[in-house]
């Protein structure tokens, strides 16, 4: 029996993509540095915002006080911009709501921080009654570390073997595995299929709306 979902945010439930992409690059643009495609950051994010700057710098730039400088220059022009193009993917909305009248407890789980995982959820999902929201905090691993979904999976009163876990990267997957949920791939964000069912995906959805009939087929689950 499913009592509750769990979402990963950037690349599922938001399309980020754009809005993270463009602060990047303006941080790199700050410090002299060449900037990327938009579609390159896809590989780029999901592992923190530290990954993500080490990823996005020339090969060989190690300097902690050249990557902590990037990193606030991102984080200061994210702060101000991060709503700028970002939008819930096409039934997100609907599909959180459906949820809500199933009785389903909903949390959200990202690795961006705390901060802006916060921003962020409440700018496009205010009127969502998400049991719980949670970015990186110091002392928290990332994931696919499973102790960021073992910490929401008691704030919200649910064995993880009772959880749903969302996500559009083999990360969240290997999140979900790892922590002793069920791995649900999403195939609109910011990965492929084929990674997703190599790190463990369970089931994979290509809209929203496949996940009410996912949950459902109770003899499935």
């Amino acid at each position: 029996m499913i009592e509750a979902v769990l979402f990963d945010l950037d690349g599922t439930l938001l399309d980020t993509l754009d809005d993270i992409a463009d602060c990047a690059n303006a941080a790199l643009s700050m410090s002299g540095l060449p900037t990327h495609a938009t579609e390159a950051y896809k590989y780029f994010v999901g592992s923190g915002v530290d990954a993500l700057i080490r990823r996005i710098v020339p090969e060989g730039m190690e300097s902690a006080e050249d990557l902590g400088r990037i990193k606030k220059n991102y984080a200061d022009l994210y702060a101000r911009r991060a709503t700028d193009k970002t939008r819930p993917y096409d039934g997100i909305r609907e599909m959180l709501g459906a949820l809500e009248a199933r009785s389903l407890k909903t949390a959200v789980i990202s690795n961006k921080p705390d901060a802006s995982t916060q921003q962020t959820v409440a700018h496009f999902f205010g009127e969502v009654a998400f049991d719980f929201a949670i970015g990186n905090r110091p002392g928290i691993p990332l994931k696919p570390d499973p102790a960021i979904v073992l910490l929401v999976a008691d704030e919200i009163g649910v064995p993880p073997e009772r959880c749903l876990y969302v996500g559009d990267t083999g990360s969240d997957m290997m999140t979900a595995i790892n922590s002793g949920c069920v791995p649900v791939g999403v195939t609109w964000g910011f990965r492929k299929r084929d990674e997703l069912l190599s790190c463990g995906a369970k089931f994979l959805i290509d809209a929203p709306e496949e996940l009410l009939t996912l949950l459902g087929e109770e003899t499935v689950l």
